[in-house]
Formats: C-alpha cells, sequence, structure tokens
C-alpha cells in the first residue's frame, strides 16, 4: 500500500481535532430543548455583545435621540423578556432605538444587545408588530444563534484549512470554503425559522398579539420592494415561508 504523505497526514489530523472540538462542545438548551454545539460559554456572549454594542450603533447613525420612542422599546422589550420563557436565561437584555432613518432592520448581538432602526420603527402600526420584531430577536439571543453561528465557522475554517493543507494549498480550500458557505446559509434560514416561533411564542406569554408578527412580515417584504429571491441563495426564509410557519406557531402556542 502506498504510504499517507506527511503533509496529508497532518491535514488529517488537523480536521480530526476540528471536528472533535466541535461536536464535544454541547450545551443544553433549557427554553428550545435543544442540545447545542456551542464553544462559547454565557459569560463570553455577554461580553461579546456588549463590547460590540458601540460600535454596531455607529454603523446606523448612533442611538435615535428621541427619548419617549427609547423608552417604549425598552418598555416593551423588557415585558417580553420578563413574562415569558426569555426570563429563564440569565443574558443582560438591552434594547436600543437606531437613528438610522435608511436601513429598514433590525437584530440582536449574543448575550442580549437588541437593535432596531428608525427606518423599521416608524413602519411598525402598533405596539403589538413592535412586540413582534423584538420578540423574534429576543428569540436569537436565546437560542444562542450567534454562538452556534461563531462555532460553525470555526468548524468551517478548520476543515478549509485542512482541505488546504491536504490539497498543497491549491483549489482544495477554495472548494471546502463555498461548502462552508453553504452550510452557513442554510443554518442562517432555519435560524430565522426558529426565532419567528420563538417570537410568537414569546408575545403570547406575555399578552401580546402573535398576527402582528404576520404584518412584520408584510412590512419586511414591502420595503425590500417585494422581491422575491430565491430561498435556496439566500440567508432568509421566503416571506410567505415564514409567513405560513408563524401561522403554525400561533396555532402550536395556543395564540
Amino acid at each position: 500500500m502506498r504510504k499517507i504523505s506527511g503533509t496529508l497526514l497532518i491535514a488529517i489530523v488537523m480536521a480530526l481535532f476540528t471536528l472533535g472540538r466541535y461536536y464535544m462542545n454541547t450545551d443544553y438548551n433549557e427554553v428550545t430543548g435543544e442540545e447545542q454545539r456551542i464553544s462559547l460559554s454565557v459569560e463570553e456572549e455577554i461580553m461579546l455583545g456588549v463590547q460590540s454594542a458601540p460600535q454596531m450603533a455607529q454603523q446606523h447613525g448612533g442611538l435615535d435621540a428621541s427619548a419617549q420612542d427609547q423608552q417604549l422599546v425598552d418598555q416593551v422589550g423588557r415585558k417580553i423578556v420578563q413574562h415569558s420563557a426569555a426570563s429563564k436565561t440569565s443574558y443582560q437584555y438591552d434594547f436600543h432605538l437606531l437613528a438610522d432613518p435608511n436601513t429598514v432592520n433590525a437584530f440582536a448581538l449574543p448575550g442580549g444587545q437588541i437593535f432596531i432602526t428608525r427606518a423599521l420603527y416608524t413602519r411598525l402600526k402598533d405596539i403589538d408588530q413592535l412586540a413582534g420584531v423584538l420578540g423574534h430577536e429576543v428569540g436569537h439571543v436565546v437560542a444562542r444563534h450567534s454562538a452556534e453561528r461563531i462555532s460553525q465557522q470555526r468548524l468551517a475554517e478548520g476543515l478549509s484549512g485542512a482541505a488546504a493543507v491536504g490539497m498543497g494549498g491549491g483549489g482544495g480550500g477554495q472548494l471546502a470554503g463555498v461548502v462552508a458557505n453553504l452550510m452557513t446559509m442554510s443554518y442562517g434560514r432555519e435560524q430565522e425559522l426558529e426565532s419567528d416561533e420563538l417570537g410568537v411564542r414569546f408575545m403570547i406569554e406575555a399578552g401580546y398579539q402573535p398576527e402582528s408578527l404576520i404584518g412584520v412580515m408584510d412590512i419586511l417584504e414591502a420595503a425590500s420592494g417585494g422581491s422575491r429571491q430565491a430561498e435556496f441563495s439566500s440567508t432568509h426564509p421566503s416571506p410567505e415561508n415564514r409567513r405560513e410557519r408563524i401561522r403554525e406557531s400561533i396555532v402550536k402556542y395556543g395564540g
């Protein structure tokens, strides 16, 4: 039999080490009931989110000047956390209204830093829709999606590096990178759907109308110009797919 070259042996060891580290780092999520492969502790997530929050705010024009609107965002966000299963977590939730008048968006950093832009805030019709947006983002935090993505990225980078070593630094690394990106993309869509479901659950538990989250999907679709990019090539599910899953979640949680 032909002997395995030293370079290939190193690549195999690198790949096995990367896979072993990924699959051995597991944690149970009390809210979702899932075993997750995560390499960050809750404390590390909180620290990462707090450290990143000022930079994220700066990218969207800083914090909004309206103390009244910021107070409403705080009140709705904290009610969702305090009166739902999200209260079981140890995260430090902070809700930020950003001044950005053009970007229709909301997002969450690991550990509980949650943002909504002025552009999206002004398009919402009522408090229930605001609760839908914030509940969805709280869902990302509770489900530890950022931490999952960090672990997946570390796995992808490790396997890409092993492939590059094994093929002498040629096209193997590029091919592995394409595969890694597709893997990360598919997880992104499932995470969005899971956050929609958690958002519905938290809205119902906190006393908000979960059907309002469907209206948020209409707002997001209108803001994107109604474009329907092929779902496979997008990191987000199609709006109609999300509406259908939201309706299913409303029935599931008795809304």
